[in-house]
């Protein structure tokens, strides 16, 4: 069945999640409006929409040591208050996350904190590339947008793929633990140490 941006919008008003969650959860349920609100609930997609914007000056700083000491993490997580930030799934949530960075090496939180000359440098790579490979000048920078998405998809600690659960991104990770704790959370910054870099 055809995913029309009708149904997207009626899901978006209904839950409060993210367009490109309301149009993947429709397309993972076929379409059905009421499977597709339970699947974003089930994700805790569409209570923590409805949380953004909250203050988040509560928090802790999660530390996770990995390969016998050669690579440690300190990541610091926000929410809204400190019960939150004393629960298990909390305490829980932020060493997954500093886990995660250790294994996967991202180089920003989001997308507007990656170096913008980082970008360009990968943008030029790309576009060599394709001229490189005859590619028409009319498509090359489409091309070249899709293949920097991919990139930003690689780097950025919110787009990549959860390494415990590669269905999930950290951002709808943290999207469902925002949803079962019931308060906004934000994933604030973090440091990666490895001997030798």
């Amino acid at each position: 069945m055809g995913i029309t941006a009708k149904m997207v919008k009626e899901l978006r008003d209904g839950t409060g999640a993210g367009m490109m969650d309301c149009k993947k959860a429709l397309s993972e349920c076929d379409g059905d409006m009421e499977k597709a609100v339970e699947y974003l609930r089930k994700k805790g997609i569409a209570s923590a929409s409805k949380k953004e914007g909250r203050a988040t000056s509560e928090g802790v700083i999660g530390s996770y040591i990995h390969m016998g000491g050669k690579v440690g993490v300190l990541v610091e997580v926000a929410c809204e208050t400190d019960f939150v930030a004393r629960t298990d799934n909390f305490q829980e949530f932020v060493h997954n996350v500093a886990m995660h960075i250790a294994a996967a090496s991202p180089v920003a939180v989001s997308r507007d904190e990656v170096d913008p000359t980082l970008i360009e440098k990968e943008k030029e790579i790309y576009r060599g590339q394709m001229k490189e490979q005859g590619k028409p000048d009319a498509i090359i920078d489409k091309i070249v947008e899709g293949k920097v998405d991919k990139y930003y998809s690689e780097i950025v600690l919110l787009e990549q793929k959860y390494v415990k659960d590669p269905d999930l991104t950290i951002e709808d990770y943290l999207k469902s633990i925002i949803g079962e704790l019931g308060e906004n959370m934000s994933i604030k910054r973090f440091t990666r140490y490895q001997i030798g870099n």
